[in-house]
C-alpha cells in the first residue's frame, strides 16, 4: 500500500505502509503490559544487585544513579530504556515490542550482533519474512550455558502476552 504525504513545501512524497508504520510509537496498551510484566519479574533492585538499578537498568559509563530512587523514578528509567530499545527495533513492525522486551533482558548485542558475533537467528528469520518465531524466542532462556526454567517461563509469558498475529 502506498500512501501520499503532503509536505509543508507543497511537494508530495509516496511512502510505503511499512515506512509509515516504522515511525509509530508502540501500542500504548501493549507497552503498559510490557512495563508491568518487567516490573513484576525484575522487581526493584537493591545495593546487592550492582550494577543493576531500578527495575533492571544496567549502570552505563558516566551515569550517577542511587539505590534510594523511588518506584516512580525507577519506572521512568525503565520506560526510557524501553523506548530506546523500541527505537532500535521499530523497523520490525508488529514484533518490535517483543524484541524490545527481550533485548531489555538479554541485551541488544545478543540480538543485533557485534564484532564477530553474528545477528541472531530470531532477527534473521524475521527479516526473511518468517514470523513463526516461538522456538527462537523462548530459546533465550539459558544462563551460563544451562537452561533455566524460570527464564523459560518468563519468555513464554512474554510471547503469549505481547506477540501479535
Amino acid at each position: 500500500m502506498l500512501m501520499m504525504v503532503l509536505l509543508p513545501s507543497g511537494l508530495t512524497v509516496g511512502l510505503s505502509a511499512q515506512s509509515v508504520k516504522m515511525r509509530q510509537k508502540p501500542d500504548p496498551a501493549k507497552f503498559e503490559l510490557a512495563v508491568s510484566l518487567i516490573k513484576k519479574i525484575e522487581g526493584l533492585h537493591e545495593r546487592d544487585n550492582f550494577p543493576y538499578y531500578g527495575f533492571g537498568h544496567r549502570l552505563l559509563p558516566g551515569e550517577n544513579l542511587s539505590y534510594d530512587m523511588t518506584e516512580a523514578e525507577a519506572e521512568a528509567l525503565l520506560r526510557r530504556d524501553l523506548m530506546k530499545r523500541y527505537a532500535l527495533f521499530r523497523s520490525y513492525g508488529k514484533d518490535a515490542l517483543l524484541l524490545m522486551v527481550l533485548s531489555y533482558n538479554v541485551g541488544t548485542s545478543a540480538l543485533l550482533g557485534y564484532g564477530k558475533r553474528p545477528k541472531s537467528c530470531l532477527l534473521r528469520k524475521l527479516e526473511a519474512g518468517d514470523r513463526d518465531i516461538y522456538r527462537e524466542y523462548i530459546s533465550y532462556c539459558h544462563y551460563r550455558g544451562r537452561k533455566v526454567k524460570s527464564i523459560e517461563r518468563r519468555r513464554k509469558m512474554e510471547f503469549l502476552l505481547l506477540y501479535e498475529k
